[in-house]
């Protein structure tokens, strides 16, 4: 494959008039490492930033930023101009080095989803007993006014422009241009044009402040998916917020009040999995909306919203459907994914698997942002793949995702490494976890993977089982173990042999039939409840807990997007009821109230969690080499935790 592949994205693009070397752009995302309190920026965060400019993005956004220091009480940059300007300089003239430019993204600050002032009465995100305070003319003035002096604040920075936060989400420029939440009588309420005049007076006050070639962009929501407050519209079809027909008419006036692009998406923190969608939604789902748009203006419009597949993206800017792409996940799994698009080294690509794990979810559990496939997020300046001080022979057991991570950074190391496997294939249970069609990404890191053990020359051994014995007589100088787990499959239960396990469901090793009983609620089996229910397959969940994907890992929009689809499919759903035998008919199970009811099913699926492998670990121990366990086979995890584990580990050796 070579550069020619991706000739247009990799191609040249204008806004206003700063020029990008290239049409792949870091989407702006806050990672709670990357900017201080007030909007400054960490030096974690500068890494952050430089080590994306490194990896070929054309523009990177950077994470919202407090324009209004004033009506909301929010520290912000005005108040810190000196640091920030110090900050700026230091930022952009590290990534100009690579040719890469950024834009300041500016904040009139959240409105309902922070619990501030609104343009009216509005019950506060989560929380719909609190009522939001409305916002005063006068407020609304110092606002916009605040965002102009902060843009000439950016500019002197050094920043090439400014993005507009935000009209999406439910964010306050948002809830000014919803009819359903602006309920405004005077020149900001009422009309179209009257609930976007604060947009059109901010790009006003920018470009006084700052000349007409300051570039000023809007991030905008094509859709907002969204059935009512706090409640998402699954299919689109209940909209009570933005259509895409008056996102048309939005994105024509903001050209006409002198906006220079649209960074478009969709969702609001109510749809939250239309904003922060899993890999549940379709790779480009925002494709066609984007391309309504673009017809309509004649400013680039910028596209994000799962738009991480490269020949998706390229076929989508040569087809003129839209100009660029805005990418956030996948610029945290791999920060080379512009570099190796425009070497044409595609395949080369660390995938984003939309699983939420480690970016959004971490940053809502944590504070910070990580990644289920890069652990070196947030630590750039730190974390980063150096040569052993001396070269040892180390042996890993499993080629499964942790073995094959941990057999990528020995090599990088330049440690020599033997890698044995005892099935036919790399993958472990990457495989049966990747066997669902809303899972290709799964595949693709698989694929990564794979591709790794051969670019790196990994001495892969497959059909090789290797037990403690052979491994004493390697003459290895570290031997990692990485076996991975199986399904449980409880023998006390009657019938059990009748079942089918989740990973031989998953690959086809048997047959399922149209009505299916799935035991066990995790995300596993609710990942499978989905996928058979979107065939128009009958299915029932059976979960001995109290409610089904009750556990703390589970992104929240990935589970609201499964609760909402069991609504939509008719997935029935047994809580506090346990599986007391299977039968060639169906499930007998014990509900909560110590009944018992049969489930008729053509096939049960058991999908009730993993166990390690037996370890090996003790008698390796005892011959004095060391030893590592990692994975599923130490303790069943997950991606995130397996791939996390097996770099930690050899970055040791």
């Amino acid at each position: 494959m070579n550069s020619t592949s991706f000739s247009h994205l990799s191609s040249p693009i204008t806004i206003g008039s700063v020029t990008l070397k290239n049409r792949m752009f870091m989407a702006p995302m806050d990672t709670g490492f990357g900017n201080t309190e007030w909007g400054g920026f960490t030096r974690e965060g500068i890494e952050y930033f430089v080590r994306r400019a490194e990896g070929g993005f054309g523009l990177l956004f950077s994470g919202g930023t407090n324009g209004d220091c004033i009506v909301d009480g929010c520290d912000g940059i005005l108040n810190h101009p000196d640091k920030f300007i110090a900050q700026g300089k230091e930022l952009n003239a590290r990534i100009a080095k690579y040719g890469c430019k950024m834009f300041i993204q500016l904040s009139m600050n959240v409105g309902r989803n922070g619990g501030l002032k609104t343009p009216s009465p509005l019950p506060t995100l989560g929380d719909p007993n609190v009522i939001t305070k409305e916002l005063t003319i006068d407020e609304i003035h110092t606002k916009v006014s605040e965002m102009g002096k902060a843009a000439r604040l950016c500019k002197e920075a050094g920043f090439a422009g400014v993005d507009i936060h935000a009209m999406h989400w439910g964010h306050l420029l948002d809830s000014f241009a919803l009819a359903y939440m602006n309920h405004r009588e005077d020149e900001y309420g009422g009309s179209l044009e009257n609930r976007i005049r604060v947009a059109k007076e901010i790009v006003e006050a920018i470009k006084r402040e700052c000349g007409p070639d300051f570039p000023v962009t809007m991030r905008l929501a094509l859709k907002s998916y969204m059935k009512d407050f706090n409640k998402a519209s699954f299919d689109g079809s209940e909209e009570v917020g933005r259509t895409p027909e008056e996102a048309v008419e939005i994105g024509k006036l903001l050209e006409s009040y002198g906006y220079d692009g649209l960074s478009v998406d969709a969702g609001t923190l109510d749809a939250f999995y239309y904003a922060m969608p899993p890999s549940y939604i379709s790779q480009g789902f925002m494709l066609d909306m984007a391309s309504q748009l673009k017809q309509a203006v004649n400013i680039p419009v910028l596209c994000g919203g799962r738009m991480a597949d490269p020949k998706m993206n390229e076929k989508a800017i040569a087809d003129g459907k839209i100009d660029a792409v805005v990418i956030g996940r996948q610029a945290i799994a791999d920060p080379e994914y512009a570099n190796k698009i425009s070497e044409g080294k595609a395949e080369e690509i660390r995938t984003c698997i939309g699983c939420n794990q480690g970016c959004i979810w971490g940053y809502f559990c944590s504070g910070r942002v990580g990644c289920a496939v890069n652990p070196e997020v947030g630590y750039e300046g730190v974390k980063k793949i150096t040569k052993a001080d001396t070269a040892k022979k180390v042996v890993i057991v499993g080629g499964g995702v942790a073995g094959m991570e941990a057999a990528r950074i020995l090599k990088l190391r330049g440690h020599n490494v033997t890698l044995y496997e005892k099935s036919n294939v790399l993958g472990g249970n990457l495989i049966p976890a990747g066997a669902h069609d809303f899972k290709v990404e799964i595949g693709s890191l698989t694929e990564y993977f794979r591709n790794q053990m051969k670019l790196l020359n990994v001495d892969v051994r497959m059909n090789s089982e290797v037990n403690a014995d052979k491994l004493k007589n390697l003459n290895a100088d570290a031997v990692i173990l990485a076996t991975g787990s199986v399904p449980v499959m409880p023998p006390s239960i009657d019938g059990i042999e009748m079942s089918v396990s989740g990973v031989d469901a998953l690959l086809g090793r048997k047959p399922v039939g149209n009505n299916v009983v799935i035991v066990g609620g995790g995300l596993v089996g609710c990942e499978i409840a989905y996928g058979y229910a979107k065939e128009g397959k009958k299915v029932t969940i059976v979960e001995a807990l109290d409610q089904i994907l009750n556990l703390n890992n589970v992104p929240g929009m990935n589970k609201a997007m499964l609760l909402d689809a069991f609504e939509f499919y008719g997935v029935q759903i047994y809580t506090g009821t346990r599986l007391k035998s299977v039968q060639d008919d169906g499930a007998l199970v014990e509900l909560p109230d110590d009944t018992e009811k049969k489930i008729t099913a053509d096939t049960v699926i058991l999908s009730i969690g993993y166990r390690p492998l037996p370890s090996m670990k003790e008698n390796l121990t005892e011959s004095g080499v060391e030893v590592y366990e990692i994975g599923d086979g130490h303790k069943v995890g997950n991606v995130m935790s397996c791939i996390a584990e097996a770099y930690e580990t050899a970055m040791q050796i």
